[in-house]
C-alpha cells in the first residue's frame, strides 16, 4: 500500500482521520449495539431515524445481516462485545435466512421472521461469502468455514453461467428469472472472492476471480470511455455509476493478483473521466448515475459513493492533498453529532434523515483503506 506523502498536510490528515475514526467508534457503532439491534430477533433493524428510533420494520434482509456481520467481525479486539455480536449475527444468518429445502439463502424475511422475498440473489450470496471470510479470518471456527464453503458451492453451482459471469437473481428453487448478469452483484462477488483469498489459499476461487474480471472487461466495459456499465453492453437504457467505478478501482488496484489485468487497465484509464463527469469540483460530491455523454440519470449524493471515492484516492499517486480534501468533505457533508446523512439531493440539501444498517460497512472499509494509507 502507498503511504501518504510527508508534507504539511500529513499531521492534519492524521488528526482528521483520528477524529473521524473516533466518531465511528463512539457514535456510529453504538447505534447498532443499542437502538439499532432487535434483541428478540437477534437482527439489526433496517434503519434508524434521526432520533435513533428504529423505523417500523417492513422486512429484514440477509444482506443487511451479512454487512453487519462484516462490521462487527472487523471490530473484534477493538470494540467491547464485538465478538459476541458477530457470533449472534452469524447464527441469525443461518437461522432466519437459510433455505433448508432448496439450499442457499432467502433475500428477506417479514417482521415476524417468516420468509418474505424467497428469491435467491447473487448480491446477497456475495455478501454472505464476504462476511463469512472476514469472520472466519478472526475466529477460525469450523462452523464458519463450513458456511463459507457452502456459499462458495452455491455460487459456483447455481449462479455461474459458464462464461465467467453469474446470474443476478434466481427463483427460490433455482429456476431462471432471466435476470442475466448485472454489474453491482458481480463487483461484490469479486470483493467476496478477494476476501476469501485473503484468509485461505484456494485455487478454484482464484481462477473464478480472474475469469470473472476477464468477462467483466468483455461484457461491461464501454470501449470508448473504458467505464464499467451497470448492465451488459448493448442493453437498453444503460448507465454508469461513479461510486461503483471508484469501488472497482480500489478492489483491482489493491490486489496484487488483479493489478495489471485488462480490467484494471480499463478502470485506471477511466479514472479521470469518472472524476470529471461524476465529482463536483467545488464540494467533492459524487453524483449517483450518469449516461456516457454526462447526462445525469440520478444526481443524488450518497454517503457510500463519497466513501468509495475517498478510499480510491488513497491508492492514487501523489494524492495527499486530494485525500485530505475528500476526508474533510466526508466529515463536513456526511457526518454529524448523531450519526450521518445518508443522502443529499443535487442542490446539496439533506434528502434522507434515516440511517440504514447497511451503511457502516462502507465507512468501515473506507476507514480501513485510510488506515493502510497512513501506514
Amino acid at each position: 500500500m502507498p503511504h501518504a506523502p510527508r508534507s504539511v498536510s500529513q499531521p492534519e490528515l492524521t488528526a482528521l482521520f483520528a477524529a473521524v475514526q473516533q466518531h465511528f467508534q463512539d457514535v456510529i457503532v453504538p447505534l447498532w449495539q443499542g437502538p439499532g439491534w432487535n434483541a428478540e430477533m437477534a437482527l439489526p433493524y433496517e434503519a434508524l431515524d434521526a432520533e435513533h428510533q428504529p423505523l417500523p420494520p417492513q422486512r429484514y434482509r440477509a444482506m443487511a445481516c451479512a454487512r453487519q456481520l462484516y462490521l462487527f467481525s472487523s471490530l473484534i479486539g477493538q470494540v467491547p462485545a464485538a465478538e459476541e455480536r458477530a457470533a449472534a449475527l452469524f447464527r441469525s444468518l443461518q437461522h432466519h435466512f437459510h433455505d433448508a429445502e432448496h439450499g442457499g439463502w432467502f433475500y428477506s424475511i417479514d417482521p415476524q421472521g417468516a420468509p418474505l422475498d424467497q428469491r435467491k440473489d447473487l448480491y446477497t450470496h456475495a455478501f454472505i461469502l464476504f462476511a463469512c471470510a472476514h469472520y472466519w479470518g478472526k475466529v477460525h471456527e469450523p462452523r464458519v468455514e463450513s458456511m463459507l464453503k457452502a456459499a462458495l458451492d452455491v455460487i459456483a453451482q447455481r449462479f455461474a453461467t459458464g462464461d465467467g459471469l453469474y446470474e443476478a437473481s434466481l427463483d427460490r428453487n433455482w429456476s431462471t428469472l432471466n435476470s442475466g448478469p448485472l454489474q453491482n452483484p458481480l463487483m461484490h462477488l469479486a470483493e467476496a472472492f478477494l476476501a476469501t483469498l485473503s484468509v485461505r489459499e484456494d485455487d478454484a476461487v482464484q481462477r473464478s476471480l480472474i475469469e470473472l474480471c476477464t468477462a467483466m472487461h468483455t461484457r461491461f466495459i464501454d470501449p470508448q470511455h473504458s467505464v464499467l456499465m451497470e448492465k451488459p453492453l448493448g442493453a437498453v437504457d444503460n448507465w454508469f455509476e461513479p461510486g461503483h467505478q471508484f469501488e472497482w478501482y480500489f478492489l483491482l488496484e489493491s490486489s496484487p493478483l488483479l493489478r495489471g489485468s485488462i480490467l484494471h487497465a480499463a478502470v485506471e484509464r477511466a479514472f479521470a473521466f469518472t472524476e470529471q463527469l461524476g465529482v463536483d469540483q467545488q464540494t467533492g460530491a459524487v453524483r449517483a448515475m450518469l449516461t456516457l455523454d454526462g447526462q445525469s440519470k440520478d444526481a443524488t449524493q450518497r454517503i457510500w459513493a463519497q466513501a468509495e471515492y475517498l478510499r480510491a484516492l488513497t491508492l492514487r499517486p501523489d494524492s495527499g492533498a486530494s485525500v485530505l480534501q475528500q476526508l474533510q468533505a466526508l466529515q463536513q457533508r456526511s457526518l454529524h453529532a448523531g450519526g450521518w446523512y445518508e443522502c443529499r439531493n443535487e442542490n446539496g440539501e439533506v434528502s434522507r434523515q434515516d440511517m440504514p444498517s447497511t451503511t457502516p460497512y462502507h465507512l468501515a472499509t473506507c476507514y480501513r483503506g485510510l488506515a493502510d494509507y497512513l501506514g
